[in-house]
């Protein structure tokens, strides 16, 4: 006997989502920089998206949906903590590499680290994940001009940052 169609749906649908879990799990390390925190990340997120699954319109990415989803859990912790104190996904990426494919990536993290969360996720959306700046738009709920100014305000703090120059960016002046 066929199990119930509802419950076929279901398990279509856990698999579907489960099959995000590893792209989930590479934002969510790089936003926070340790893997028991990401897992944590990633958690509340797969949460919060099988309890709201039902508000995600069958035949859209999926993918977008759920890094929106992050996105939030992530902004919502950031809020959520005073200034001052820690939150609970600090920003802090451990990679093993070989010695100075480490030292790359630990500049490429310090860089990191010392962007806005704004510019940092904007960097990351479209960078380590490759999405495009309408779906990093959506995602992040702000308009695609936002994302390509922030985009480009990134990039250039990390070659700034990387670069140790500390001299600021000099504006053109238009007439």
């Amino acid at each position: 006997m066929a199990p119930p169609a509802g419950v076929m749906i279901i398990s279509q649908d856990a698999h579907t989502i489960a099959t995000y879990i590893p792209h989930l799990r590479r934002y969510a390390r790089a936003l926070t920089g340790d893997a028991t925190t990401a897992d944590d990340l990633v958690q509340d997120t797969l949460e919060r998206a099988w309890i709201r699954f039902s508000l995600w319109r069958p035949g859209s990415n999926l993918r977008p949906w759920l890094f929106t989803i992050m996105h939030n859990v992530f902004i919502n912790e950031l809020r959520s903590k005073p200034r001052n104190q820690p939150t609970r996904y600090p920003a802090e990426i451990s990679v093993a590499a070989p010695q100075e494919e480490r030292l790359k990536l630990r500049d490429l993290n310090n860089a990191l680290r010392e962007l806005s969360p704004e510019h940092r996720e904007v960097v990351l959306l479209i960078g380590l994940e490759q999405m495009s700046y309408d779906e990093a738009a959506k995602i992040l709920g702000i308009p695609i001009g936002t994302v390509m100014s922030r985009l480009s305000r990134g990039r250039e703090q990390l070659r700034t940052i990387i670069n140790g120059s500390s001299a600021a960016t000099q504006l053109k002046v238009i007439k």
